[in-house]
């Protein structure tokens, strides 16, 4: 089977693999004991969270980790929002945030905030000038992911985050999809808030991180109470064989990806559907090179995935909407119809792709046609 769906869970590398169950048998001891194991796991925690600190710019002091994107944005918000003395109560974001994002502001409604959405330019773009239309004297927190998860599209995180800093409000951007495969420097960025996830590059599922800048000096609700591990803004016993894994995928997958970008997989893709005839239309530009979002208004998706549900693995926009009867939010929030979003699909490619893997779904996509 070749697998398609690398933006909603990368393939556990083998590197990984090997470093998690030689933590699981070596690194089981809990980080918060005095004795000697429990001081071997807290040293490797460290150590990974000095890597990431390194890695963005940060200091490790700045980092928690979490069980992944979802919770580390739930901190972004609720742990910030839920703890200032600030009577500032309104919040930016965009239309093509994630779902949990949506979530989180829904709760922050019954808590008295208001939200603001931003729409996308044409591109799938969210535009500084078009968050600074919506900043009031009331703002108080800004979040805006930095690649989107369906299109692949890269927002201005640099410029919304310079806009945010001139107002002195507090700038947060999901880095899940971006994390590995850009760089990111969270000063250059003026970013204040920042959320990572393992399992997006090739490490294991329920291990991700926040960022938060000069966490020593803010006073935060914490999203789980617990006995004061991760500086007291997660609760529970530390991770440390998943932390570990995390910290071997952040070594080893940048350079995997430096390699799939030379194969120019997107662009083979694209070409490949044009010698076959195929009509496409690609949704949003200046992407990412693992993500293509492809509507195909003359193929038939139904007959496309019955026949190939053994073959390929596929997704109709993200993987949190792919199950679901409603048309994704993001390609509603681009302009397209819900018969346009029906027609689409959102391919990612790993890192391990191979041209030949492109030629079979192309034939099949060909096959499929109306």
């Amino acid at each position: 089977m070749i697998y398609l769906d690398s933006a909603a869970s990368y393939p556990l590398l083998p590197e990984v693999k090997i470093s998690l169950m030689k933590a699981f048998e070596e690194c089981y001891a809990n980080s918060a004991s005095s004795h000697l194991l429990g001081t071997k796991a807290l040293l490797e925690t460290n150590m990974i969270r000095e890597q990431l600190a390194d890695m963005i710019g940060a200091y490790p002091s700045e980092i928690v980790f979490t069980s992944g994107a979802t919770e580390s944005n739930n901190i972004a918000f609720k742990s910030l929002l839920l703890s200032t003395s600030s009577k500032k109560k309104h919040v930016v974001i965009s239309a093509m945030e994630h779902k949990c994002i949506f979530a989180i502001c829904d709760f922050l409604k019954d808590q008295g905030f208001s939200i603001s959405i931003v729409m996308p330019n044409k591109h799938g773009v969210i535009d500084a000038s078009s968050v600074s239309d919506v900043l009031t004297e009331d703002t108080v927190l800004v979040s805006i992911m930095h690649v989107n998860n369906e299109l692949g599209t890269v927002n201005p995180i640099a410029e919304i985050g310079k806009l945010c800093f001139k107002k002195g409000i507090l700038f947060h951007s999901d880095a899940a999809q971006s994390f590995g495969k850009t760089s990111i420097h969270v000063d250059d960025m003026n970013v204040d808030l920042m959320s990572f996830s393992g399992h997006k590059i090739g490490g294991p599922k329920g291990i991700g991180a926040i960022y938060i800048r000069d966490l020593r000096k803010r006073d935060l609700v914490p999203v789980i109470h617990g006995a004061g591990q991760e500086q007291g803004v997660r609760g529970g016993t530390v991770a440390t064989p998943l932390i570990i894994g995390f910290g071997v995928a952040m070594s080893t997958f940048h350079k995997s990806y430096q390699s799939f970008e030379k194969k120019m997989i997107r662009d083979y893709l694209v070409e490949q559907l044009s010698n076959a005839g195929v009509e496409f239309i690609i949704n949003g530009s200046n992407t990412l090179a693992h993500i293509i979002s492809l509507s195909l208004p003359k193929t038939n998706i139904g007959v496309l995935v019955r026949d190939n549900e053994q073959a390929f693995c596929l997704a109709q926009g993200s993987a949190c909407s792919s199950k679901e009867i409603e048309a994704s939010h993001v390609l509603m929030a681009l302009g397209l119809s819900r018969e346009e979003a029906e027609h689409t699909f959102r391919i990612s490619f790993t890192n391990d792709i191979q041209k030949t893997d492109i030629d079979s779904l192309v034939a099949s996509i060909k096959k499929a046609k109306k």
